[in-house]
């Protein structure tokens, strides 16, 4: 397999993880928890206002993803810059990207980066998506099935509701192509922000999970050496 085109399946696969609730139980302090379609209300419309965010990406057992893990920045505008860890024929090979404007910048662990353009990668996928109101995060929030708020906990610190919800097929679809099925998950809603702070997304055979931090720090992507 060529190098553009495991860059191709590696983008595709991890940006578009990168992605991704009524009534409540109670939190740890006993009170009641705001209903999960509420809480889902809120995170779409924090995301909404979203200008940039890290990612990260990892999974557990053998899902069936080409890519088995991720780290990245990504801008609102869809320009970014990270690794991806993507299995070709059962060996685990690292792709590094980055990418602005027009251009797409990608290399392996060995040899200088090569090039594609942007229209070429959105024949296919176009990560700008994944922070897009109209089409990414804010609308996989927004069409979330059968929401629950299920409890109040920390996530690395942060006071955060833990919602169920079954994730739509057609929504997940522009942005994980050709998934063919619903995806039942858990996310983590920060309780100051109500930024979606993480995903568990069970698949056949194991699970995706995403997480967010870096909130609206600026994302500064430079193109490498020549």
């Amino acid at each position: 397999m060529s190098p553009r085109r495991i860059f191709i399946v590696a983008v595709v696969t991890a940006l578009s993880l990168v992605t991704a609730c009524s009534g409540g139980g109670a939190s740890s302090t006993g009170a009641a928890l705001p209903s999960g379609p509420e809480l889902v209300k809120r995170a779409a419309e924090a995301m909404r206002t979203v200008k940039s965010a890290a990612f990260s990406m990892e999974t557990e057992g053998t899902p069936p993803v080409q890519v088995k893990k991720a780290d990245g920045r990504l801008s609102e505008t869809g320009d970014g810059d990270g690794t991806i860890q993507v299995d070709v024929l059962g060996n685990l090979q690292e792709i590094s990207f980055v990418l602005i404007g027009d251009t797409v910048h990608f290399k392996g662990v060995t040899g200088g980066f090569q090039k594609m353009s942007r229209s070429q990668l959105a024949a296919i996928y176009d990560p700008s998506v994944i922070l897009n109101p109209d089409r990414g995060v804010v609308q996989l929030l927004t069409n979330a099935l059968d929401p629950k708020a299920e409890a109040e906990e920390k996530l690395d610190g942060a006071d955060a509701y833990r919602v169920s919800a079954t994730l739509s097929q057609q929504v997940l679809s522009t942005m994980v192509p050709g998934l063919g099925q619903d995806v039942t998950g858990k996310l983590w809603i920060d309780k100051a922000t109500s930024r979606l702070l993480k995903a568990d997304l069970p698949l056949t055979d194991g699970k995706v999970l995403v997480t967010f931090r870096d909130y609206d720090v600026p994302v500064q992507v430079t193109a490498p050496a020549e």
